[in-house]
C-alpha cells in the first residue's frame, strides 16, 4: 500500500497539493484547483472585513468608527482550509507556504481590482514583530508573504520602515479597548528620509479587531501616505 506523501515533503518539493497531495504542475504554488475552491469567499466591508450581503466601502460600524486605513483586501474567514495553512506556516515553520498564501492574497487583490476598482500599491509593508518575538519564532510570517508579493508585483517591500518598539502582551482574548491600550506607542516609523510612496499596502496574516493595523496606519500618515490598503489572509 502506498502511503500519502507527508505534508512537509510534498509542499517542499511542490509536486503535490499541500492539502490533498494530488499531483500539481510546476508553478502551481501549492494548491490544486479543487482545494482552492474549498476556501469560502464572502462579501465583506471594505473597511473592517465584516460579512455583508452586498459590498460596501464601509459598514455601519465603520461609518461610526472609521478605520485609519482606506481599503481592505481579504482572502476569507479564518476557517478551514485557510486557517490550517496559516497555522502550519506561522507555528510549524513550513516556510514554503509563503508562495501558496501570497498567491491566494494576490488573487483576492485582483478580484478587488476587477470588482471594486482597487488600485495596486506602489510599495508593500509587512506588519512587524517585536524583535524578541521574531528572534523566538525565527521569522516574521507577514514579511515572508510580503516579499513574495513584492517580487511578483515588482514593487519594493519596505520591511524596516515600521518598527515595533514596545513588547506587548498577546492580543488574543483582549477586548477591543484593551487591545488599543496594549498597542499604544508600540510602533514608530522611520522619518529620517523623504518617503516617495503615496499608496502602500500593509500585509498581515489574521485580522481581528484591526487595532494593530490602525496603530501602524496612524504612524504611516506621518510620512504623508495618501492611501493605505490592508491586505490580510483571513478575518477572524
Amino acid at each position: 500500500m502506498h502511503q500519502k506523501i507527508p505534508f512537509s515533503v510534498a509542499a517542499f518539493f511542490r509536486f503535490a497539493c499541500v492539502l490533498c497531495q494530488s499531483p500539481l504542475k510546476q508553478g502551481a504554488n501549492g494548491l490544486c484547483s479543487g482545494c482552492q475552491r474549498k476556501i469560502p469567499h464572502y462579501t465583506y466591508c471594505g473597511g473592517c472585513g465584516a460579512s455583508l450581503q452586498h459590498f460596501s466601502r464601509h459598514c455601519g460600524h465603520c461609518r461610526q468608527n472609521e478605520p485609519a486605513w482606506d481599503r481592505l483586501v481579504i482572502v476569507g474567514h479564518y476557517c478551514e482550509p485557510i486557517s490550517y495553512l496559516i497555522h502550519r506556516f506561522k507555528f510549524q515553520k513550513q516556510f514554503w507556504l509563503d508562495r501558496t498564501l501570497a498567491r491566494l492574497l494576490l488573487l483576492a487583490a485582483y478580484e478587488a481590482r476587477r470588482t471594486h476598482g482597487l488600485h495596486f500599491p506602489q510599495a508593500i509593508i509587512p506588519v512587524p514583530l517585536y524583535h524578541l518575538r521574531q528572534w523566538q519564532r525565527g521569522y516574521n510570517q507577514a514579511d515572508l508573504v510580503a516579499k513574495v508579493l513584492s517580487r511578483w508585483l515588482e514593487i519594493p517591500c519596505l520591511s524596516h520602515i515600521v518598527k515595533r518598539i514596545k513588547h506587548t502582551h498577546t492580543q488574543r482574548g483582549l477586548t477591543a479597548t484593551a487591545r488599543r491600550r496594549n498597542l499604544k506607542n508600540a510602533f514608530e516609523v522611520d522619518c529620517s528620509k523623504p518617503f516617495p510612496y503615496q499608496r502602500i499596502a500593509l500585509v498581515d496574516d489574521v485580522i481581528t479587531t484591526g487595532s494593530t493595523l490602525n496603530e501602524i496606519a496612524k504612524q504611516l500618515r506621518k510620512l504623508g501616505v495618501q492611501e493605505i490598503q490592508v491586505w490580510g489572509l483571513a478575518r477572524a
